[in-house]
């Protein structure tokens, strides 16, 4: 049986990832931070089910910024592939705390290739990455050459990483593989970001809890996808014979504007009569409008998009709505 490690485990894609190799009957170890040992919703229905936890399902204690957790939960698991999902993944945070969010996403993965470089065993890791690293992008659409030009701390972290990864997989024969992953939500999003906040914002003023929906920049245009389609991508890419990065997202752009009115059209009400603008939620130093180029992906791995943004705004709302009736 294969064994899997996967970083991250707790947030969107990792309990995504998690759900995914579950299915293909496989031991997998996830890693779990002490501050994160209150927020484990998203993979409860696997701890609560006792034919699965600690039985193909385990978790590790540990955390990225402590490299010896890391290095140790590695030897204990001796894991085919690990899965990197755990970083500081805010873009507005990362102004806040960047030493923070810089050595989260970045220097703490430079260790683990480190560790790595050392192991008898040669195991797989998969490193995602962000469209931010082309945050001043001129292109119509991105691929995986564009220059990388990052507008934040969280997008130059990212992009480090992802030179981190390119430099130790050449340079020290390592298999590390990735995605540049575009803007991709889910049910599972935390409430900061802003679908999720518009979703459960329309749900409110529904169901007669609220009034307004506030919001900043409404022009803003951006590719969304769906988590639970990027994460099966993940596997796809480290199957591969050779390590590689790969353009993940939909190809297309959606407004904020539109995705707000959509899901006030789910529910019959119309946007005009919720929606507030906020000047002061209007992000400084804001990213261009970002657009994958999937021409790659399409050919090495056949990549195709399984759900567009009409079915994605479904699926989220009808997640949201069920939870007033719980």
């Amino acid at each position: 049986m294969k064994r899997f490690l996967i970083l991250g485990v707790t947030g969107q894609d990792g309990s995504y990832m998690t759900d995914f190799l579950l299915k293909k009957k496989c031991q997998v170890h996830g890693v779990i931070r002490k501050s994160a040992t209150g927020n484990t919703k998203n993979i409860n229905h696997i701890i609560n089910n006792s034919k699965i936890f600690n039985k193909s399902f385990f978790l590790e204690k540990g955390d990225l910024l402590d490299s010896i957790s890391i290095n140790n939960i590695i030897d204990k698991v001796q894991p085919d592939e690990i899965y990197n999902f755990a970083d500081q993944d805010h873009v507005g945070w990362s102004r806040d705390i960047p030493l923070y969010s810089y050595s989260t996403t970045t220097l703490s993965v430079i260790q683990i290739f480190e560790f790595l470089k050392t192991k008898k065993k040669k195991i797989k890791f998969f490193q995602p990455v962000s469209s931010n690293m082309f945050g001043l992008s001129e292109e119509k659409s991105l691929n995986e050459n564009s220059i990388l030009s990052p507008t934040s701390v969280y997008g130059l972290a990212k992009a480090s990483t992802y030179l981190a990864s390119k430099m130790y997989s050449n340079m020290h024969n390592l298999f590390i593989c990735g995605a540049i992953y575009f803007n991709h939500e889910s049910p599972r999003r935390s409430d900061e970001y802003v679908t999720k906040k518009i979703i459960k914002g329309v749900c409110d003023i529904y169901l007669g809890k609220k009034k307004f929906l506030h919001l900043g920049d409404i022009s803003a245009k951006i590719d969304w996808g769906y988590a639970k389609d990027y994460v099966e991508t993940a596997w796809k890419i480290m199957q591969q014979k050779k390590p590689d990065f790969f353009i993940i997202g939909t190809g297309t752009n959606t407004s904020v504007k539109k995705f707000t009115q959509e899901c006030f059209k789910y529910v019959g009400l119309d946007y005009k009569k919720y929606l507030k603008i906020d000047s002061k939620l209007i992000r400084k130093n804001k990213t261009k409008n970002l657009k994958a180029n999937l021409t790659k992906a399409k050919k090495i791995l056949k990549y195709k998009v399984k759900t567009n943004i009409n079915d994605l705004i479904k699926i989220m709302m009808e997640n949201e709505l069920k939870k007033y009736n719980e």
